[in-house]
C-alpha cells in the first residue's frame, strides 16, 4: 500500500479501480498556404461547429449540474465571440500566409501564457479555459473525435482535465477524480463538487505512480489517497464514507431553516463571490446575502480597465439576483498577489505592503470613481453595500467617502437615481485599523474583518513561504483578540460586525465567534449549510465559560485544540 497527498478540493471518500487518461493534445504543424480566405473561412466553420457543441454542453450542464457550472460554458461562448481573441488569429493567417491551425495554437498558447504568469491562483487557473476553446477548435479542424471518459464504475486518474471534459462525467460511473494539476477554483474542481465527485488535484508524478485498474481511495476532504489499500485501510475508509453521507444528510434536512441559536440569537449567513455567476450556488445554499463581491475578477479577466457600463451591468445582475438581499461589493482589491496584464505596477520589494487596494484607488481617482458610480447606479436595483478594502487610517477612510458624495453628486446632477442611504462599511484587515476600530466604528455604517489578511499582518508571516507557513493561524490569541476588540468597539457604536476571511468557515471557530456576538459570518457557499447547522447546536449562555478559557490562554496549538474539542461535543 502507498500514501500519497495532494490537495482536497471536493469532499467525499471514495474506492474503485483507476482509470488513466493520458493527455492527448493535438499536433500542429506550421504549413503554408496561398488561399488565406480560404483558411479564414476553416476557422469560421470550426467556430459555428463549437459555438454549436458549446450551447449544446451549456444546456446539458444547466439541466444536469446546475446554472452556475453552465456559466463557465457560457464563458468558453463569450470566447468564440471574442473579437481580441480571434483578430490576431486572422492577421496571422494573412500575415505569414500559415495554415489555420498553427496560427489557432500559437495565440491561444499566447493568451494560455498571459493568464498562467498571472500571480493570482484563480486568474491562472483560467488558462485552463482558453486550453479547452483551443483544443475544441484544433481538434474540429483535424476532424479528431473525442474520447469517451469514465463509461465504467472508476475513479480517473489525469495530468488535468478541461472543465468541458468533467462536466460530461456520469457520476453513476465516475466515484472519483485525481489530477496532477489543479486547484481549489479550478473549473473542474467546481464541477466535481457541484457533481458530488470526491476529487483531489495537485498530485505530482500521478500517471507515473499508478497504473490502469490499481485499486484507489482517495479522501477529497484530506487531499490523501492510498494506492492497493490493504483490508485494515478500505475497512476504515468505507466507515469514514458512511460517516461523510451522513454528515451531508444532516445538513440538507435543515435547509428552509435560519441560523438561529436555541436560545434565540440570530445570525447571518451570506456568501462570498468574485463573479456574478456565481450568485446561484449562494442561493442555493441558502445564504442571506453577498458578505463579499471581489470586484477585482472583472477586471482581471479582460486586457483593458472595464467601463462604467461593464461594471454596472455586473453589479445590477447581482443585485436583480439577490431579489433585495444585501449585496456587499468590496471596491478594487488589486495589488500584492493580484496583478492586471494591462497595467504597470511599481517595483516592490514587498508588494503586500506595498501600492495595492485602497491606496491605489486613492490615487487613480479616475479608475475609483468610475467604480463608485457603476456601484451607486446598481444600487437603484437592489440591496447594495460598499465596502472599502485595506484601510489603515482615518484619513484614507473620510478620503475614500469623499468619492462616494461626489459620485453622488454627479449621478444626481446628470438625473440618474441611486440608492441615496446606501450603507459604507470598511474591511478590517490591519492590525492598525483594527487598534483604531474605536475611531472608525464611528464613522462607518459597518465592519467586516477580512481574516486572511489580518492574521498575515498581525503575526508578520507570509503564509506563501513554506519554513514559516506554520505560523499563519487563525487560532493565533492575538488575532482572537484582535477580532474581539474590533466587534466589541462596533457594538459600542451600533454598527454591526461581520468576518469575510477564509477563518468564517472553519467549524471549530464559529462557536467562537457566536460567543463574541459577531452579526455575520461570509464564506464560501458550500460551507454555508454545515455553519448553520454548528449555529443551530449553540446555547450563547452556555459559551459563557468557553470564552473565558480561550482568554486565559496563550498558546495557539492550545487554543486549536481546545475549540476543536468544543466542536465535537456537538455532533
Amino acid at each position: 500500500m502507498q500514501h500519497l497527498q495532494g490537495i482536497g478540493v471536493s469532499a467525499g471518500i471514495a474506492s474503485s479501480k483507476a482509470e488513466l487518461i493520458k493527455p492527448s493534445l493535438i499536433e500542429v504543424e506550421k504549413k503554408q498556404v496561398e488561399d488565406t480566405a480560404a483558411e479564414w473561412q476553416r476557422v469560421e466553420a470550426a467556430k459555428k461547429t463549437s459555438i454549436e457543441q458549446l450551447e449544446e454542453i451549456y444546456q446539458h450542464t444547466l439541466n444536469n449540474i446546475g446554472k452556475k457550472e453552465a456559466e463557465i460554458f457560457a464563458a468558453h461562448l463569450m470566447i468564440m465571440q471574442d473579437e481580441e481573441f480571434f483578430g490576431p488569429i486572422k492577421q496571422l493567417i494573412e500575415n505569414n500566409k500559415c495554415n489555420a491551425e498553427w496560427a489557432l495554437k500559437e495565440v491561444g498558447e499566447r493568451f494560455i501564457k498571459m493568464f498562467a504568469d498571472m500571480d493570482n491562483l484563480y486568474m491562472q487557473e483560467r488558462a485552463a479555459d482558453i486550453k479547452d476553446v483551443v483544443q475544441r477548435l484544433l481538434r474540429i479542424l483535424s476532424g479528431t473525435e473525442k474520447s469517451k471518459l469514465g463509461t465504467e464504475k472508476s475513479i480517473i486518474v489525469a495530468h488535468d482535465l478541461t472543465p468541458s471534459e468533467t462536466a460530461r462525467f456520469n457520476k453513476k460511473d465516475v466515484l472519483g477524480l485525481i489530477m496532477e494539476v489543479g486547484g481549489k477554483t479550478s473549473h473542474s474542481a467546481i464541477i466535481a463538487r457541484s457533481l458530488g465527485i470526491p476529487a483531489v488535484v495537485g498530485v505530482k508524478g500521478i500517471l507515473e505512480k499508478i497504473n490502469k485498474n490499481d485499486e484507489l481511495i482517495i479522501d477529497g476532504s484530506k487531499g490523501e489517497i492510498y494506492l492497493n489499500p490493504d483490508q485494515v485501510t478500505l475497512a476504515k475508509y468505507q466507515e469514514l464514507k458512511n460517516d461523510f453521507l451522513q454528515e451531508q444528510e444532516k445538513y440538507m434536512k435543515i435547509k428552509g431553516s435560519s441560523a438561529i441559536t436555541k436560545d434565540g440569537h440570530k445570525f447571518e449567513l451570506a456568501g462570498n463571490i468574485g463573479l456574478p455567476s456565481e450568485v446561484e450556488m449562494v442561493l442555493e445554499n441558502e445564504g442571506e446575502g453577498i458578505g463579499l463581491f471581489r470586484t477585482e475578477f472583472l477586471y482581471m479577466e479582460r486586457n483593458s480597465f472595464p467601463t462604467e457600463e461593464e461594471q454596472f451591468k455586473a453589479y445590477q445582475l447581482v443585485a436583480k439576483k439577490m431579489q433585495g438581499k444585501p449585496v456587499i461589493i468590496r471596491t478594487l482589491d488589486i495589488g500584492g498577489d493580484k496583478d492586471l496584464s494591462y497595467f504597470d505596477f511599481p517595483e516592490e520589494s514587498n508588494p503586500f505592503l506595498g501600492f495595492r487596494a485602497i491606496r491605489l484607488s486613492l490615487e487613480r481617482t479616475d479608475l475609483f470613481k468610475t467604480q463608485l458610480r457603476a456601484i451607486l447606479r446598481a444600487s437603484n436595483y437592489g440591496h447594495i453595500k460598499i465596502m472599502f478594502p485595506m484601510i489603515s487610517t482615518v484619513q484614507e477612510l473620510r478620503g475614500a467617502k469623499s468619492f462616494v458624495n461626489d459620485a453622488k453628486e454627479e449621478l444626481q446632477t446628470e438625473g440618474i437615481p441611486f440608492a441615496e442611504d446606501i450603507e459604507i462599511g470598511m474591511m478590517m484587515e490591519t492590525p492598525a485599523a483594527a487598534v483604531m476600530s474605536d475611531e472608525f466604528a464611528k464613522l462607518v455604517d459597518f465592519f467586516s474583518i477580512g481574516t486572511n489578511d489580518l492574521i498575515q499582518y498581525t503575526i508578520a508571516v507570509d503564509r506563501m513561504n513554506a519554513r514559516v507557513a506554520n505560523l499563519y493561524s487563525p487560532f493565533n490569541p492575538a488575532v482572537l483578540r484582535l477580532i474581539k476588540e474590533i466587534t466589541e468597539n462596533a457594538h459600542q457604536e451600533g454598527i454591526w460586525v461581520g468576518i469575510c476571511g477564509e477563518a468564517a468557515r472553519i467549524p471549530a471557530l464559529i462557536p467562537y465567534y457566536v460567543g463574541l456576538g459577531v452579526d455575520e459570518l461570509s464564506m464560501s457557499a458550500g460551507s454555508i449549510l454545515e455553519s448553520k447547522w454548528i449555529i443551530q447546536q449553540l446555547d450563547t449562555s452556555k459559551l459563557v465559560n468557553m470564552m473565558r478559557d480561550i482568554e486565559n490562554m496563550d498558546n495557539t496549538a492550545e487554543i486549536k485544540s481546545f475549540l476543536e474539542a468544543s466542536l465535537a461535543k456537538l455532533s
